[in-house]
């Protein structure tokens, strides 16, 4: 499956730990594209001044461990494409550009199901994304979140129930599923 990660979901450390551990570990095959990379980089300026090489950096660390997740810039798309808020548009040209499966963002109401449904693409939010891996093959996401919450407790120094952990990256829905699945 190919889905194409919206800025949103690369820009929370966590969270892009976590699906990065799980496209790595072969669930899905991520796509970005340079447009999607820039928007993260950007947004990282309001933590501070470091924050913005440290994103740059992240980056030509997961283009050099993804080379294929690349898509470019695909203006011509763009142009027939309508969504809510018009600089999203290029997202959506990429998942077509990349002949993707889904997007995977937070921002539900800027992708319209009806719109990337005659596109042949679907929205994923990464909770319930991560929730269905995880529900058809426990391993790689569960090995995925152990590794971003010890590599978040190791820079943090601060110890987090998984739970906690993964509340704060965003997926209640999966640390509930986890958590009961041990204690059930």
């Amino acid at each position: 499956m190919k889905v194409v990660l919206d800025a949103c979901v690369l820009y929370p450390h966590a969270l892009r730990d976590i699906l990065l551990g799980v496209a790595a570990d072969g669930q899905f095959e991520p796509l970005w594209s340079a447009r999607i990379l820039e928007e993260w980089a950007r947004a990282t300026r309001k933590l501070g001044p470091g924050a913005e090489v440290e994103a740059r950096g992240a980056i030509t660390l997961i283009n050099d461990r993804f080379p294929r997740a690349m898509v470019r810039d695909a203006t011509g798309v763009e142009a027939r494409l309508h969504l809510p808020d018009a600089n999203d548009v290029h997202v959506l040209a990429t998942a077509i550009a990349g002949h993707a499966d889904a997007i995977l963002t937070f921002n539900a109401m800027d992708f319209p199901r009806h719109v990337l449904a005659a596109e042949g693409i679907q929205r994923r939010d990464p909770d319930g994304f991560l929730w269905e891996l995880w529900s058809h093959d426990d391993g790689p996401v569960t090995r995925a979140v152990l590794r971003a919450k010890g590599r978040a407790e190791a820079v943090t120094g601060v110890e987090k129930t998984r739970r906690a952990f993964l509340k704060r990256a965003g997926l209640p829905k999966l640390g509930k599923a986890m958590d009961a699945a041990v204690s059930g």
